[in-house]
């Protein structure tokens, strides 16, 4: 049987290594974040993202990033620490070339503005996943059917073009990503309570990836659903 003492340091352990788990799936999503933005910033202002948006390049962009999102995801276990890091740079940058095509619909001001909001909202629930102690595992299911149906919806309504289902749209939207922020920060939390970082350095950084692009699908989407409240059009 174990003394208090003894459950005391397993519990210290276990916290210690979920922090240190969590500061290497962050230190990747601003890494991610960080070359998003300055690719879309230096691609909207060379004029990049003129030529973008208005080629074929923009669809194979869109598909390429939703492409490597479900290979990274399917083929985690199976591919090099390395080849995992490597592909979730190049999603960075495709991301960014992608992103660009907003700077032509938003004025700058906005967009900095709506990031700004976009970064409290998601820090305010990345420290509810971490410090709550009721268990968010529930929502997995009920966020998941959430994004199923802005999907969805938002592709019927690419026919419909109904300004009130856009904005029904984007109000949900905002709830689910904030949920997910939440649910995804905890459970890379229990990643990293389980003994993730006793699995060596190759699972440590496949889970880190990972961990990391779940985070940075959350505020990036969050970040696109606020755009649509607070982005100031240019025309």
């Amino acid at each position: 049987m174990q003394t208090n003492t003894q459950v005391i340091t397993i519990n210290k352990a276990r916290q210690d290594a979920a922090s240190i788990f969590l500061a290497k799936v962050f230190n990747w999503m601003a890494i991610g974040l960080g070359i998003t933005g300055l690719v879309a910033y230096g691609a909207a202002a060379s004029g990049l993202a003129v030529r973008i948006i208005n080629s074929p390049f923009f669809i194979i962009l869109a598909l390429g990033t939703l492409g490597l999102v479900f290979y990274l995801s399917a083929r985690i276990d199976k591919i090099q620490a390395s080849t995992a890091s490597a592909l979730f740079l190049l999603y960075s940058v495709m991301n960014g070339l992608f992103f660009s095509t907003i700077f032509l619909r938003y004025t700058g001001a906005s967009i900095a503005g709506t990031f700004v909001i976009t970064a409290g909202m998601f820090g305010a629930m990345s420290v509810y996943g971490l410090v709550t102690k009721r268990d968010l595992s529930g929502w997995g299911s009920f966020l998941f059917m959430g994004l199923i149906g802005i999907i969805i919806a938002s592709i019927v309504n690419m026919f419909l073009k109904s300004s009130g289902m856009y904005w029904v749209i984007s109000m949900i939207g905002v709830l689910v990503f904030t949920g997910l922020t939440a649910y995804d920060v905890q459970k890379i939390k229990k990643m990293g309570e389980d003994g993730i970082m006793a699995q060596g350095s190759d699972a440590i950084t496949k889970g880190s990836i990972m961990g990391a692009l779940a985070l940075y699908l959350d505020f990036i989407n969050l970040f696109l659903m606020l755009l649509r409240f607070f982005g100031a059009s240019r025309d």
